[in-house]
């Protein structure tokens, strides 16, 4: 058998400098959807919510000859009271899922921001 696993995170940039800051925070159940394509042309769609440290891991074992060829991840929603606002460049990430069984693939961050910047940024 082998196993895929992908890991990601949401951040909020609460100021929208696009730099991470001490103001900034990770966001919890964050939802993110992630589409694969085994290697033998099924599609393979999973849905996961981040964790208290903003982080969301989807993975799954399965037969060596359909394991993911490639993926797609991309945020759904962010459901913190503020930071609701998906980030320039945050709408998806397509990567060549190639890593041996039991190893994960990281995704660059999602950022989001504030519909409106507090007053001390």
């Amino acid at each position: 058998a082998w196993t895929g696993e992908i890991h990601g995170r949401f951040v909020c940039d609460v100021c929208g400098d696009s730099s991470i800051g001490p103001e900034d925070h990770v966001l919890e159940g964050a939802e993110v959807a992630v589409l694969c394509i085994t290697k033998s042309g099924e599609v393979l769609n999973y849905q996961a919510f981040t964790n208290a440290k903003g982080i969301y891991t989807v993975a799954e074992t399965m037969p060596e000859s359909d394991r993911w060829d490639a993926c797609l991840a991309r945020p759904i929603s962010s459901f913190h009271e503020h930071c609701t606002h998906p980030a320039e460049g945050s709408a998806g990430v397509k990567f060549t899922y190639s890593r041996l069984s039991g190893n994960f693939h990281t995704v660059r961050p999602f950022v989001y921001r504030p519909a409106r910047l507090p007053t001390y940024c």
